[in-house]
């Protein structure tokens, strides 16, 4: 099955670097006209066996409009994740994310009744989301959209994280806050 997953990346155009690893049935699909970048040794498990802190879903990583980037380092690994960037999503070289995290930039729906009645695409809030190098982001993590985790940052399992972090921060709850910083 993950044949039929790296043809889907060849055909759109996602660029993965050396010793990129797949381990089940992916969906990495890049709009036309945007970019996704895989960095050296990067794995993305996607099947119910390839980790065993246990997948729900497998791994989606998607650019859902023209202009819109997901840049993944070198040496990152994650399972079961969800990557959907309108604006952008940028991992840095040495993270790890957890089972069944999901990342997103943007509210995937207007807020305002008129707006997603009317299915307004433009009214839906975007920003982008950056994560620092030697992050370890805990399983059923939710990222939301303006999200900046500073270098080695450490979310807790089940975080719902928005805002602004800096380097060696360990968050967790719901909103996420700073509980711990570590040393540098």
């Amino acid at each position: 099955m993950a044949i039929f997953t790296r043809c889907i990346m060849a055909f759109t155009g996602v660029k993965h670097g050396k010793k990129f690893k797949l381990r089940g049935n992916a969906f990495i699909y890049n709009h036309r006209g945007a970019s996704i970048a895989l960095g050296d040794n990067v794995t993305v498990n996607s099947s119910f066996f390839s980790n065993l802190a246990g997948l729900y879903q497998r791994s989606v990583i998607v650019t859902r409009r023209a202009g819109a980037s997901i840049k993944i380092g070198n040496n990152v690994g994650m399972s079961g994740v969800t990557m959907y960037a309108r604006v952008g999503i940028t991992v840095g070289d040495n993270t790890l994310i957890g089972a069944n995290t999901k990342i997103l930039d943007n509210d995937f729906h207007p807020l305002d009744v008129q707006s997603r009645n009317a299915n307004d695409q433009a009214a839906i809030a975007c920003k982008e989301v950056v994560i620092g190098n030697n992050c370890f982001i805990g399983c059923n993590a939710i990222i939301l959209k303006g999200t900046v985790l500073g270098d080695g940052c450490v979310v807790g399992a089940g975080s719902v994280v928005s805002g602004e972090f800096p380097a060696n921060s360990v968050l967790a709850g719901n909103p996420a806050k700073i509980i711990k910083t570590l040393q540098a």
